[in-house]
């Protein structure tokens, strides 16, 4: 039969662009919330996942604990992803959100590196040279006293929170990039809304025990900052659904070069609504982070569309 058209040429790129709107004002909205714990955000943030994923669970008919075979790896991806999640949130309280939001961009070359250990994927010259620039551009952000001496300006706060949301924005992005490779090891023998349903649920649990352990589970006392935690829910959840609508009609490689928007709205929405103009090491660390994680998408991108071409011949 003859091939459907796309009835909007272009539609999941400007999906992909509202994805990343909405992410940046999640975030700044977190940047906004005075006395809520990042832990408990993430807590509100997982309860909105598991009331969206819920009725699809039930729809599809797919269980709530998956095959016997995949569950191990099911519940490692709930436990990396919730904590990437975690971790990110916390930066994004203690450091500004340009610097958290660019860190965050290096997941993709972490993800090549840690899909060549686990999964023997191919790893060349080329993605070790994108991995190193990422470490650059980290280093740039996070300005270490060794390199950079003691007095470090244009960050937020004191030094050791930097360095603080620093390791964290590093550590959430390995999580995530691990948990990228558990899904590729996965395959399409589990449901996406099975995966996300181990995410909530399991960061969920981590949550409530963290913030009893930490003394910190209190509800907002400011009505604002309720209003806050009920629009990251639906903000976080809004992006998470246009970005899977625009991996379902686009290629991965556009998808994730367009997705560098994330660092652009992040930048603008620092300076008009935080009124924190970046360093120029913050830039400059942006741009190599940007890219590297670039270069590894549109190298990606190139080799399954040779890999297409080789399977039609």
């Amino acid at each position: 039969g003859t091939k459907k058209k796309a009835a909007c040429p272009g539609l999941g790129l400007f999906y992909t662009v509202l994805s990343a709107f909405l992410f940046s004002v999640a975030s700044l909205f977190l940047k906004k919330i005075e006395d809520v714990h990042s832990v408990e955000v993430s807590a509100f943030r997982c309860v909105f996942q598991m009331a969206f994923v819920l009725p699809g669970l039930i729809y599809y008919k797919t269980g709530f604990l998956g095959p016997k075979g995949k569950r191990i790896f099911l519940f490692f991806r709930g436990f990396l992803g919730s904590s990437a999640m975690i971790l990110l949130y916390y930066a994004f309280q203690v450091m500004p959100l340009a610097d958290a939001t660019v860190i965050t961009f290096s997941s993709p070359v972490f993800t090549s590196l840690l899909a060549w250990i686990f999964l023997k994927e191919k790893y060349s010259v080329w993605d070790l040279l994108f991995t190193l620039f990422a470490i650059t551009g980290v280093v740039l952000i996070a300005r270490p006293p060794f390199l950079f001496g003691s007095n470090v300006t244009g960050i937020e706060g004191s030094y050791t929170d930097h360095l603080k949301g620093t390791i964290a924005a590093v550590t959430s992005t390995v999580s995530a990039a691990s948990t990228f490779v558990i899904l590729r090891k996965m395959g399409k023998s589990v449901h996406y809304f099975l995966s996300i349903w181990y995410y909530a649920v399991i960061g969920l649990i981590g949550c409530i025990i963290a913030l009893f352990v930490m003394n910190e589970w209190r509800l907002p006392y400011c009505g604002k900052d309720r209003v806050l935690l009920i629009l990251i829910g639906l903000l976080g959840l809004g992006g998470q659904i246009f970005l899977t609508k625009a991996l379902q009609i686009e290629k991965a490689g556009p998808v994730a070069i367009m997705k560098t928007m994330d660092v652009v709205f992040a930048f603008i929405l620092q300076i008009i609504f935080l009124n924190h103009l970046p360093t120029w090491w913050t830039v400059g660390g942006a741009l190599c982070v940007v890219a590297s994680s670039s270069g590894t998408a549109i190298r990606k991108w190139r080799q399954s569309l040779k890999k297409a071409k080789q399977n039609e011949i």
